[in-house]
């Protein structure tokens, strides 16, 4: 069983979207980062950057104490070995789906986040700052486009964790100033993967978990921490 530390976010939803389609049982506890729940120490013990989503692992492969496993990308990487699904086994396969895993959490994820941000969350709205960081998301997701012309999946012919981590940030496309038409080929991939029964279960979590508009509270509990914030 894997305990899912989560709160309806993309990198939140990255997970869900793995456990659903591997079929692997899990359960929520919900984390509720406007509330700064992710500053609780007991949270910080799992997982000590402060950030969801993390899980720990109560039957691990070695049969020892349970595991804890912080940053959606090693949570990812680490499913998918023990479990043995949505990670190619030969060795171009496993390459693809790694470099694009890597391609996300350090490029499309931070950009399309601070994208967010500007955009929508700051208080202050700074032109330069939102079109530098929607102008990199429109390249990205032009990078993935090219990528996808004649494949069916970032990997090849079978969903991956490369999937799972990249599908949730396309997601809040309209909030990006993003348009999915201008990318014919992300576009269909989109689509094929929102259609699949897992992506429905995985997103059902966003409706199960009660949350509230953000206002000035949550957003001084989201922005402007610095290393005292996890003494």
């Amino acid at each position: 069983m894997i305990e899912l530390h989560y709160w309806p976010t993309p990198n939140g939803h990255k997970i869900t979207l793995f456990l659903e389609e591997a079929g692997e049982p899990y359960e929520v506890q919900a984390v509720d980062i406007g509330a700064g729940d992710q500053f609780k120490p007991e949270f910080l013990r799992i997982a000590p950057n402060n950030r969801m989503p993390a899980i720990v692992d109560r039957e691990p492969a070695d049969g020892g104490a349970p595991i804890p496993i912080f940053e959606s990308g090693a949570i990812l990487l680490y499913l998918a070995e023990k479990t043995g699904k949505l990670l190619p086994t030969d060795i171009r396969g496993r390459k693809t789906a790694l470099e694009w895993l890597f391609w996300q959490i350090g490029g499309l994820g931070p950009m399309a986040g601070q994208n967010h941000h500007f955009a929508r969350y700051a208080k202050e709205k700074i032109p330069y700052a939102i079109d530098r960081y929607v102008n990199e998301t429109d390249r990205l997701y032009g990078v993935l486009d090219r990528h996808l012309d004649g494949r069916t999946f970032i990997a090849g012919d079978a969903m991956s964790i490369a999937d799972c981590a990249c599908y949730p940030w396309i997601v809040p496309h309209a909030d990006q100033g993003m348009a999915l038409e201008d990318f014919p080929h992300l576009k269909r991939w989109f689509d094929a993967i929102a259609a699949r029964p897992a992506t429905q279960r995985a997103y059902a979590w966003a409706e199960k978990i009660k949350r509230t508009p953000m206002d000035d509270a949550q957003r001084a509990v989201l922005f402007g921490h610095t290393r005292k914030s996890v003494k």
